[in-house]
């Protein structure tokens, strides 16, 4: 009889559907996303981080981080849900805010994305949501319909600012899908419920499969370019607010072919590379290109005035129903 013991079983460090602490194990944290295309990590951001989010996305819509395309202006003495009420999304806000662009390199979030992706990560987007009570949702897509990625590796860094919720129209995600490895065609909704961009169709899933992320504040939702999700309007009382800091990366090993060649620009499409972009971890193969700065801050639409210059087909969308408050509609006495 042997007197050998087993090796006691790992613990796992997941706690409920895709749902880790900052001490995750890399690896079951990567079997999780290769699997489902989505992961969280809780209770990322400490709440003194979360609260210097929280003033930095109010000193930002009310313009004094900087200049922000297409921002109205407000008098001194508006209050803040007088300005951040006018607000959907802001997109590259750490181009302006130095806490907005500390976050890109946070910490927590650079040890996921080494877990998911590999040592050499970049970051070519921030976009901050502010979503107010009554803001509409976006309707089903995929990352990689907005920023192509040659060896399909982009992932999203959803960092929480307030309790996400169903109600406040919180993230819905179809486990799975990212596994099709197929960007999905995409028309117009013409949905009031949604904002300006465009809704995958086509795909082998209905609403029944897609399942909410729920989130405290400081926790950080990660999923695939290729997973489909969505999210619906903040029909929460007014003054309730759905921030979240969303930062893109990928590997810094594969192209980034964003934006068409300029004119006078050489070279094949092959090569096609977006040079706005900032490395977080490991090392640039391509850093003998040198680096750009193109991008600027500027407002997504909410769909109030329409979506003209909004669409990846390059139509000119409209809605055919008038603008609605969903606040309002969820909170009829």
């Amino acid at each position: 009889m042997s007197n050998s013991t087993a090796a006691p079983a790992p613990v796992s460090t997941l706690r409920a559907n895709g749902y880790f602490g900052p001490d995750f194990d890399p690896a079951e944290l990567r079997r999780f996303y290769d699997e489902h295309g989505y992961f969280v990590i809780e209770d990322a951001l400490t709440p003194a981080e979360v609260t210097e989010l929280r003033d930095d996305a109010t000193a930002i819509c009310r313009g004094q981080r900087g200049e922000l395309k297409g921002a109205q202006s407000f008098p001194a003495d508006a209050t803040d849900d007088e300005v951040l009420r006018n607000y959907l999304c802001i997109h590259f806000p750490g181009k302006i805010s130095p806490v907005m662009h500390a976050n890109v390199h946070h910490e927590v979030a650079v040890r996921a994305l080494v877990a998911a992706l590999g040592p050499n990560v970049k970051c070519m987007q921030t976009m901050l949501f502010i979503k107010s009570a009554g803001k509409p949702g976006q309707a089903w897509h995929q990352d990689e319909d907005y920023i192509p990625t040659r060896d399909r590796s982009l992932i999203g860094a959803w960092i929480s600012i307030d309790h996400a919720t169903v109600e406040n129209g919180g993230l819905w995600i179809i486990p799975g899908s990212h596994r099709h490895g197929i960007l999905w065609d995409q028309h117009w909704h013409d949905d009031r419920r949604f904002d300006c961009s465009e809704e995958s169709v086509g795909f082998p899933y209905t609403d029944d499969d897609a399942v909410p992320v729920e989130v405290k504040p400081g926790s950080i939702v990660f999923f695939n370019g290729y997973t489909l999700h969505r999210s619906l309007p903040n029909r929460a009382a007014p003054g309730t607010y759905r921030r979240a800091l969303v930062n893109h990366y990928m590997r810094a090993e594969s192209f980034l072919p964003w934006m068409l060649p300029t004119a006078g620009e050489a070279g094949p499409l092959a090569k096609l590379d977006f040079r706005d972009v900032e490395m977080v971890a490991g090392v640039d193969p391509y850093a003998h290109r040198g680096y750009e700065k193109i991008t600027q801050p500027m407002l997504r639409p909410d769909g109030r005035s329409g979506c003209i210059s909004w669409s990846q087909s390059g139509n000119v969308n409209e809605y055919s129903a008038a603008p609605v408050d969903h606040a309002a509609e969820a909170h009829v006495d």
